[in-house]
């Protein structure tokens, strides 16, 4: 291990020898009594040295051996230090502008898993994931894209047809793409976020990937979270694949339920508790997949909330795959265009529905007890 001071957290005098690290202040940890020694040898925690190396350097400043190794201890447990070494072994064998472009992500990824190495760890986990973006319009075209940025190892965007011009998005489709296939462009999407180099750009998937580890369901034909992904949730379900609803109803951005098959609330409860509260659901779901006439002409999505939605959506799916149960866990998360407000609402697992009758197996990630 080579430790060093996490560079994600800012470093502030609170007063002449009491130095601050982190500026959240639930998160901030304090270290008293800096003298000029023990302020040298800080900054001696630059990733290059490992342990004795360090403490060897401390004894040159004038600080005894103990005292240096007490005060790396001290660190350690204030969640201060991370592993340079590991941080390094995460981002080798990427080009060098793609190591550039996750050194932001390892950063926060440290912070969020403290411990030494650990931040390194999640992101090796992430390379090796392949998750499926099914539907790329505003909302899945630019989930493809986060998540191939925040350094998922495969992302596939799933979808039939030409880019039109309700699909163009900031974070998705440019408007050059119009009337090209979406499979292309969406490929081509997902390796510019990436970082890919434009070599690597065309070569041939596998022609029988692995099941993927994850499935975002982003139709992108207005019909909303919950209705036009059906078939292909009851797919999911019975191969025990988890996955996750998105898109946007109307005025509603919606991230969940992300389902895990056999452990968690699925898209069917979600439909019986909606025909609880409506006894009518059943007719008008109906008619929203068929697509029949009562079908919206224009379905809504502004893109500021299409592109608020699948931020929220990509951030979810790294959580599941980082080994953490998001809120769309049992339940699901809307942002409204007509206020710019979040609320988390509960989703139980329904009685008549049977989801959780038999345990399936669930992913490698986040699963649940």
């Amino acid at each position: 291990m080579r430790p060093v001071l996490k560079p994600a957290l800012s470093r502030l005098w609170r007063e002449k020898q009491t130095l601050q690290f982190g500026t959240v202040r639930r998160h901030a940890r304090l270290v008293e009594d800096v003298d000029r020694a023990l302020a040298s040898f800080l900054e001696l925690i630059d990733g290059s040295r490992d342990g004795p190396a360090l403490i060897a350097a401390g004894q040159r400043l004038g600080l005894d051996p103990e005292y240096c190794e007490a005060m790396l201890d001290s660190l350690a447990r204030s969640e201060l230090l991370d592993d340079a070494a590991a941080a390094q072994q995460a981002l080798a064998g990427r080009p060098q502008p793609r190591r550039e472009m996750l050194v932001p992500d390892l950063a926060s990824l440290s912070l969020v898993h403290p411990a030494p190495g650990e931040a390194a760890a999640v992101l090796q986990g992430r390379a090796r994931a392949r998750v499926e973006v099914r539907g790329a319009g505003r909302v899945g075209a630019a989930v493809g894209a986060v998540l191939a940025a925040g350094g998922i190892g495969d992302v596939a965007l799933v979808d039939r047809g030409r880019v039109a011009a309700r699909d163009v998005s900031p974070a998705g489709f440019p408007p050059t793409e119009i009337g090209r296939l979406r499979a292309t462009s969406g490929r081509e999407v997902v390796h510019r976020a990436a970082g890919t180099a434009a070599g690597e750009r065309y070569r041939r998937s596998p022609a029988s990937p692995p099941p993927p580890a994850l499935v975002v369901l982003a139709p992108r034909d207005g019909t909303g979270a919950f209705t036009g992904a059906a078939v292909e949730a009851q797919e999911l379900m019975r191969a025990g694949i988890p996955h996750l609803y998105t898109g946007v109803l109307e005025h509603l951005g919606v991230v969940g339920p992300l389902v895990v098959p056999g452990a968690s609330a699925c898209g069917s409860c979600a439909t019986l508790a909606r025909r609880d509260e409506d006894e009518a659901w059943p007719r008008l779901l109906a008619q929203l997949i068929d697509g029949g006439p009562g079908r919206a002409r224009v379905p809504a999505c502004d893109s500021a909330l299409a592109t608020s939605v699948a931020g929220l959506a990509a951030l979810h799916v790294e959580l599941y795959l980082d080994g953490v149960l998001p809120p769309s866990v049992d339940g699901w998360c809307e942002v409204s265009a007509a206020d710019g407000m979040t609320r988390r609402l509960r989703l139980r697992s329904h009685p008549d529905c049977g989801c959780l009758w038999q345990s399936v197996t669930a992913g490698r990630a986040g699963t649940m007890a």
